[in-house]
């Protein structure tokens, strides 16, 4: 801590700091609570986007050896729009997937396997898990560091400024006593000496 100047004008000043340390810890404790939670929930649900996933690749290992011969899925689905959006939490943007539009040509029957149709399908749920899981990846980013500056700023109140200012504090109103002590003390001398003068005059 700088040095601190002992005048009037200074304790004001440092009791006003204190005071706007003090009335925005709160605000800055609340924010971080909610980026905590919102950290909680994003990191739920990116697991239960990996989990459905998993199943989904599970659920393929039991026909992919229908896949022998190569079928270009992608000539019978693909994705033309994602819809993305905004959230805010905290005072943070969060990107967000309201959907997907996907254009479908129905396979030739005559010339595609029967299991072509329920691939198309899981083609474009995985393609749309895995979009998922990228957004929810730069949510958790977004928060994580919105979080880690937030705590540096509640530490930075708890533990550096509001005592700082508590100290200085501390440190004027006992200098302005002993400032105001001595005045007393000044007076009484010059008081005395005056005495002193009248009664040799």
């Amino acid at each position: 801590m700088s040095r601190v100047r002992a005048s009037k004008h200074e304790l004001k000043r440092q009791r006003d700091a204190l005071a706007r340390f003090k009335r925005y810890l709160p605000t800055l404790r609340l924010k971080q609570q909610q980026l905590q939670i919102e950290l909680r929930r994003v990191e739920v649900a990116i697991h239960q986007v990996g989990e459905e996933e998993a199943e989904l690749l599970r659920g393929l290992g039991s026909w992919i050896e229908l896949w022998s011969e190569p079928q270009p899925l992608n000539a019978f689905v693909t994705l033309a729009e994602v819809h993305e959006g905004e959230t805010s939490v905290a005072g943070v943007t969060l990107p967000t997937v309201e959907g997907f539009r996907w254009q479908r040509r129905t396979p030739p029957p005559d010339r595609t396997p029967p299991w072509v149709d329920e691939a198309v399908v899981m083609l474009e749920r995985l393609t749309e898990l895995r979009w998922r899981r990228q957004v929810l990846a730069e949510q958790r980013s977004r928060l994580a560091d919105e979080l880690r500056l937030t705590s540096q700023r509640v530490n930075l109140f708890e533990k550096v400024k509001i005592p700082e200012a508590e100290e200085a504090l501390r440190i004027i109103r006992i200098a302005l006593g002993d400032q105001q002590a001595a005045e007393v003390v000044r007076a009484k001398i010059a008081k005395a000496k005056s005495l002193e003068r009248e009664r040799t005059a």
